[in-house]
């Protein structure tokens, strides 16, 4: 992976001098084009050995490019704040809008290699965190964004005499420290790490450029150039398509499915309601409450059929958890904030600490159902939208999360009554808007987007709880008991096998 990067490559300095006016003029150029047009982010990853030349780099892309429209995310060990959630949570938030630049110096990559070396991660773990980066890469690069991963490289000698060099001139004496000459010794096991690491993360949608970190001059110019040949490309629409999404469901034979089979009879008296609706709530709280939720999150998301309750069931939970503990989260259109980021980013930006809770009314799954139904994202979307999302689930279990979710069905003929309640109530008539009696029109198309979302995204950790809603004290009941169920389940210590 790094023999062409030992080979000794370098730029004399007229050649070097007369490349750059011509190339500084020209990512200038792109970067304008790049912000006019906001079409997609650039990110920079900048790896390699230590004193290959990473932080120069990052320097000669201020001096070249307007640094207005740059912006370098620099990530050590993880802050509280940042261990207390989900391992991507500080790289979604540190992602540039549509139109920028953002040059990450230290990566997704960084802990993987780091662990790895220390010998806290094995082979196994060290291949499942690289799939999971290649598909979160190739989810960034389907939305749209241009990703260029760079990796300095120096030979063993090499990286010993520039540590030295760099060490004599007080100009740079300040960047080598102990921890770099500590590294030299286990530049081997670095070497291994990384070349694992590149090989298994080398994709058609997000390869690496490695680059030969001895000359100063070979290393910008090299760096500048590719940065340049890619916006161009990138921005000229030329770019290769994504990877294949998986094709739509086949055709049902019949008129039975997840929905249909459902028993819409059940209810609840008011007695009944009262009684077991105190029993839950007071459990919840207990719950929420313990020594072991101080270590867990939990995320609750809500959908459901326009006026199936999805409120009434939100407040009933609230009633039981202090307001210090939780948010809740309505999902609408999203803002123009948002619209320049991948579209999962508006979820992980409020994805609560340990000990929290996030309840969404209305969640990530808009882009299966409504985004689908009312086409506004295009069919490659929505199909590869399914994968992303138990991708993004898949990593809030990792991390200790407990997630619920829920979907309120209930009838074309209830659904009518309600929303000819509302009409009639002041205080209730702000929730009937024009748009729910058109959703009503799309319901056969609903239906379809439903049933596909519950086969698709119905996992073992994160199975949908659908929810029989023509009654409302049935309703709350179900969704406060099951909540109370799953936090019970994975709050109870696990045997230790090693025992039984």
């Amino acid at each position: 992976m790094f023999e062409s990067a030992e080979l000794g490559h370098r730029v004399d300095k007229a050649t070097f001098r007369d490349a750059v006016p011509a190339l500084r003029a020209a990512l200038l150029d792109a970067q304008f084009e790049l912000r006019e047009k906001s079409q997609f982010p650039v990110i920079i990853l900048i790896s390699g050995v230590d004193g290959a030349g990473k932080g120069e780099t990052i320097n000669v892309l201020y001096e070249w490019m307007d640094p207005r429209y740059l912006t370098t995310l620099a990530f050590s060990a993880p802050s509280d704040e940042e261990a207390e959630r989900p391992y991507m949570w500080r790289y979604w938030r540190a992602l540039p809008p549509k139109g920028r630049i953002g040059v990450f110096a230290g990566s997704w990559y960084s802990d993987p290699i780091r662990d790895r070396i220390a010998g806290q991660l094995d082979q196994g773990d060290l291949d499942r965190r690289m799939d999971q980066i290649n598909r979160f890469e190739a989810m960034l690069a389907n939305e749209g964004a241009l990703i260029l991963k760079f990796w300095f490289h120096l030979s063993k000698e090499g990286q010993r005499t520039r540590l030295k060099t760099m060490e004599k001139d007080p100009r740079t004496a300040w960047r080598v420290t102990k921890e770099s000459w500590t590294r030299l010794k286990t530049y081997d096991q670095l070497q291994d790490a990384a070349g694992h690491v590149l090989r298994m993360t080398n994709t058609p949608w997000a390869p690496w450029i490695v680059v030969e970190g001895t000359d100063d001059r070979y290393r910008s110019l090299t760096v500048g150039r590719v940065v340049l040949d890619a916006l161009q490309k990138h921005l000229s629409g030329t770019r290769e398509p994504g990877y294949p999404v998986a094709p739509p469901l086949g055709l049902k034979h019949d008129v039975c499915d997840v929905l249909t089979a459902l028993d819409l009879s059940h209810t609840l008296d008011r007695k009944t309601y009262e009684t077991e609706l105190a029993q839950w709530q007071g459990r919840l709280s207990e719950l929420l409450r313990s020594t072991a939720f101080a270590q867990r999150s939990l995320i609750i998301a809500f959908e459901g059929s326009d006026a199936a309750g999805k409120g009434g069931a939100i407040r009933r939970i609230a009633a039981a958890m202090d307001a210090r503990q939780y948010q809740i989260i309505p999902v609408a259109a999203p803002t123009e904030e948002e619209r320049a980021q991948p579209y999962l980013w508006r979820f992980w930006r409020h994805l609560p600490r340990t000990g929290r809770a996030a309840i969404f009314d209305r969640s990530w799954y808009g882009r299966v159902l409504v985004e689908r139904v009312e086409g506004f994202c295009s069919e490659a979307d929505w199909l590869r939208a399914y994968a992303e999302i138990n991708d993004f689930e898949h990593e809030l279990q990792e991390s200790g999360a407990i997630l619920i979710k829920f979907w309120l069905q209930i009838s074309d003929e209830e659904q009518l009554r309600r929303f000819r309640e509302r009409e009639k109530i002041d205080f209730k008539r702000f929730k009937i808007t024009a748009e729910d009696w058109r959703n009503r029109e799309q319901r056969p198309a609903y239906h379809a987007a439903v049933c596909d979302m519950i086969d698709r995204t119905s996992t073992g950790q994160a199975p949908w709880t659908i929810v029989e809603a023509e009654d409302k004290n049935y309703a709350r009941v179900k969704v406060l008991r099951t909540v109370c169920e799953r936090l019970e389940n994975a709050l109870r210590p696990r045997k230790n096998k090693d025992k039984d």
